[in-house]
């Protein structure tokens, strides 16, 4: 009997195009071979991934683009969304390397079981879906793992502490979630590129270590992110190019230390509760072109060193309480460069009203270290500053819902 039900399996899978596993009714089903061992797939490796791809395709309750329609048979590297090639501790097999499911549209519960099952993938990409539910702890032990891209879906709980344990990782990108608590500071120790953690709901008081981290693109708003910048982020000086902190609750006064990050050429700490003055170490800033400090509580004068700054292309100071610029930061005024915009600066318009700026300074504020606000710790070339074009740079790609490009 057992021999006849898999003599009709067999010719049924060849009838059948893109047939999934197949069970008799009988009792002894266990027993009988699965679709793995019927189809021909050109490598083992494929053939062990296959069931797993087929469970996952069953959990999907929506695809509107019909992209599903396509993972039937052995030939899995030509799935939409599936790439294969060659594996590091093998070169003459061939696996599932990468997967790009970025715009699919398609929606799952969750992805346990699926990529946490996918030994040999390097490669992630998941973003404008809706994925839903935790991240595996199991993903840790994908030890090729090198770009992970969960944004814009639907997931949530706590931070994915697993990712941390996953040693070839250089790319993290989780935002557009709904992910809760803490982030720990360990990740600003893992050796990565990308951190993109904007647009979730995390909590955390930024850790002194947050210049240990080796990241290019820093991305971090729109959160509760809360307490002073860190003075350790001078530390990333060597490695980081844009910083995004917009929107969250950070306090305390500018750090004399972000002067030294003089590869920055993006640095927006806009809509936080930063006070005091611009430190003069801004004017070493000399490959910033973005730099955004507005809707905070600074006060003083804007510094023209920093109006100076030969890159500039915007300088964002509006809804603050600075009470004067001098001759330079006028110029970048009037060539629409500098946003001075309420503040309470006596003769330029569109300032807060005098009752505004008197509630403000009614009331004594100070800073730690108030010399160093006065420290420009570079060599200063007064030179005209060139007129520059506004470029889109890449951090605020990551402020937008869709695929970052690096």
């Amino acid at each position: 009997m057992i021999s006849t039900l898999r003599t009709l399996t067999f010719f049924l899978c060849l009838l059948l195009v893109g047939c999934q596993i197949l069970e008799t009714p009988s009792p002894l089903s266990d027993s009988i071979p699965l679709i793995p061992d019927i189809l021909n797939f050109i490598d083992q490796r494929l053939a062990l991934v296959f069931p797993i791809i087929q469970a996952f395709k069953n959990t999907i309750t929506s695809d509107p683009l019909g992209i599903t329609a396509t993972w039937v048979g052995p030939d899995i590297c030509n799935y939409t969304g599936f790439y294969c090639d060659n594996p590091p501790d093998n070169l003459t097999a061939t696996t599932i390397a990468s997967i790009d499911f970025n715009g699919f549209q398609l929606t799952a519960p969750t992805l346990d079981g699926f990529i946490d099952q996918l030994p040999d993938l390097a490669l992630f990409h998941a973003n404008s879906n809706r994925f839903s539910g935790t991240i595996s702890p199991k993903i840790a032990g994908l030890k090729f793992l090198y770009e992970l891209d969960l944004s814009n879906n639907l997931f949530s709980g706590l931070f994915p502490t697993s990712v941390i344990n996953i040693p070839t990782l250089s790319f993290l990108d989780i935002r557009y979630n709904f992910f809760t608590g803490t982030v720990p500071p360990q990740i600003f120790m893992q050796t990565l590129d990308v951190l993109f953690l904007n647009n979730n709901n995390f909590m955390l008081t930024l850790p002194n270590n947050l210049g240990d981290t080796p990241v290019v693109y820093l991305t971090l708003a729109n959160n509760k992110f809360t307490g002073p910048i860190p003075s350790s982020i001078r530390k990333a000086s060597s490695t980081l190019i844009e910083v995004l902190l917009l929107n969250n609750l950070l306090t305390g006064c500018l750090p004399y230390d972000i002067g030294f990050l003089g590869n920055v050429t993006l640095f927006d700490v806009g809509a936080n509760l930063l006070t005091g003055p611009i430190p003069w170490s801004f004017g070493c800033l000399k490959k910033v072109e973005q730099l955004n400090l507005a809707r905070n509580l600074l006060y003083g004068q804007v510094p023209e060193v920093v109006c100076a700054l030969g890159n500039l292309a915007n300088l964002s100071l509006s809804y603050n309480y600075f009470t004067k610029v001098g001759p330079l930061c006028k110029r970048l005024i009037q060539r629409g460069v500098l946003d001075v915009r309420k503040n309470c600066i006596i003769g330029l318009p569109d300032q807060r009203s005098a009752k505004e700026c008197m509630a403000f300074f009614s009331i004594p504020r100070s800073c730690p270290n108030p010399a160093s606000f006065n420290i420009i710790p570079c060599q200063i070339h007064w030179t005209k500053p060139q007129e520059r074009t506004k470029r889109h740079l890449l951090s605020y790609s990551a402020i937008s819902r869709n695929r970052v490009v690096l």
